[in-house]
């Protein structure tokens, strides 16, 4: 197969041509309605674009391999930059990079953002208490240790977060941040368990489990 260089659309680029069925799982952790369409993936507002092998000048010469999965829009533009998020979420997941408007990223040096809790409805200073510590001088800040979280209305609808919305009144996210992912995944989940939520990451996918949350290891790190 010729080597492309791919021009448009938010691209996870990998070191190796991904399954297509873990392919599809890793989808629909963003949103469980993802399908297969032919060759593709087709979710909300955008199309995965099978894989194909893409000329190393896409990540700057970063991968030694590149194969190259492209996020184009289905119609307008995503709402809330799903396609972006998207593209960033499979390479973190695939340990590879992700490329948008021509910048080359590695998801996994982003120590800025982490979980967050998705809730139904807002919950009240006494149902966080027995986790978090409310901060004295804002009643929507929160700590738990080194963990700091605050509670703030949820933008959009993430489709991750879909089985929550016939029974969401104010979708409520209770932001998670700290130096040390497995603790901030392990935080998430038990909000989660206690207040009938759920876990996403910072490109809102969905989370089951604190190890999502942790950069996967590559054959260099072995």
């Amino acid at each position: 197969m010729a080597k492309r260089r791919l021009r448009t659309g938010p691209t996870a680029a990998l070191p190796a041509k991904p399954d297509p069925a873990e392919l599809l799982r890793v989808v629909r952790l963003a949103d469980p309605g993802a399908r297969q369409d032919g060759d593709d993936i087709v979710a909300t507002d955008v199309r995965v674009c099978a894989p194909v092998e893409a000329d190393t000048e896409l990540t700057g010469g970063e991968l030694e391999k590149v194969w190259a999965v492209r996020v184009v829009a289905e119609g307008p533009l995503p709402l809330d930059f799903f396609d972006r998020f998207l593209a960033e979420g499979l390479a973190f997941r695939l340990k590879g990079l992700a490329v948008c408007r021509g910048e080359v990223t590695d998801p996994a040096d982003d120590q800025e953002s982490g979980p967050a809790v998705i809730l139904p409805v807002r919950p009240t200073a006494e149902e966080l208490a027995p986790l978090l510590e409310p901060d004295e001088d804002d009643e929507f800040t929160f700590t738990a240790g080194e963990i700091r979280a605050a509670l703030v209305p949820q933008k959009g609808q993430p489709p991750a977060v879909q089985e929550l919305l016939p029974f969401a009144t104010e979708l409520t996210a209770i932001e998670l941040r700290g130096d040390e992912p497995a603790k901030l995944g392990a935080l998430a989940l038990e909000l989660a368990e206690a207040l009938n939520g759920l876990v996403v990451d910072r490109w809102r996918f969905r989370v089951d489990a604190a190890e999502d949350l942790v950069p996967p290891r590559t054959s260099e790190d072995a």
